[in-house]
């Protein structure tokens, strides 16, 4: 375990990565002042970028606990700085994630997990899907289910072939799909699922306004839980 000086906050210096084999990973890196080995790369909804307070919150509290986070853009954000993705962006932002993965695994020494919020927690559930051993598990913030008042449009296709260990953290009012829809629908994973539920949050996890010393009540739950399922996790082979 590497120190970087006990006590300091994690240090969150920009990250720019363009390799000759896929999409550039742009965002910033979160590097804990205690290091436990493990990373997490992490992306943002359709209509957000790295700089999503969700996960700017959600990247310092995990630091705070030994997690290097990579926070990133994903690449329709690279080519767009507004407006949400299309179809075709789907694939491109898959491979986007999995270099963000690749880049974390020659920067930290122990396990690296995957996670998005909204569309970012969609694509990297599919990219699981398609390749189970790339990231050791999934970190998935308000998944979108359904759109809202739209139960039958599932996003679900992919789950019977997701082996991934994944934890979900769900806002009780969150319109992309009830807490009773994501039991239903995580029945349908075969891999190991947690789901958090977050009272009184929507589909942004905002909750509960920050403390007194700014620190995000949702964020520190999403770190105590996603600490905890680390504890859980197997160590990669």
């Amino acid at each position: 375990m590497g120190r970087r000086g006990a006590g300091l906050p994690a240090d969150v210096e920009p990250f720019v990565l363009e390799p000759a084999d896929g999409p550039a990973v742009r965002g910033f890196l979160h590097l804990p002042a205690l290091l436990s080995g493990d990373g997490l790369a992490l992306t943002h909804g359709a209509g957000s970028n790295c700089q999503a307070p969700v996960l700017v919150a959600v990247a310092t509290a995990l630091a705070a606990k030994g997690v290097t986070v990579l926070r990133c853009d994903l690449p329709f954000r690279q080519a767009r700085p507004t407006g949400p993705p299309r179809t075709a962006d789907a694939e491109p932002d898959r491979s986007g994630l999995k270099q963000a993965v690749l880049a974390l695994r020659r920067t930290v020494s122990g396990r690296v997990f995957l996670g998005g919020h909204s569309y970012g927690g969609r694509q990297a559930s599919m990219l699981s899907a398609d390749e189970p051993r790339l990231a050791e598990g999934l970190l998935l913030l308000s998944y979108p289910l359904h759109p809202p008042r739209r139960p039958s449009g599932l996003r679900t296709a992919h789950f019977p072939a997701l082996h991934t260990r994944a934890l979900f953290i769900h806002g009780a009012r969150d319109p992309f799909g009830s807490i009773e829809e994501m039991r239903w629908a995580l029945a349908l994973i075969p891999g190991p699922t947690e789901l958090i539920e977050i009272a009184g949050a929507g589909h942004d996890l905002s909750g509960r306004p920050q403390t007194v010393t700014g620190e995000s009540p949702v964020a520190e739950t999403v770190a105590r839980a996603f600490s905890a399922f680390l504890g859980r996790a197997s160590r990669r082979p």
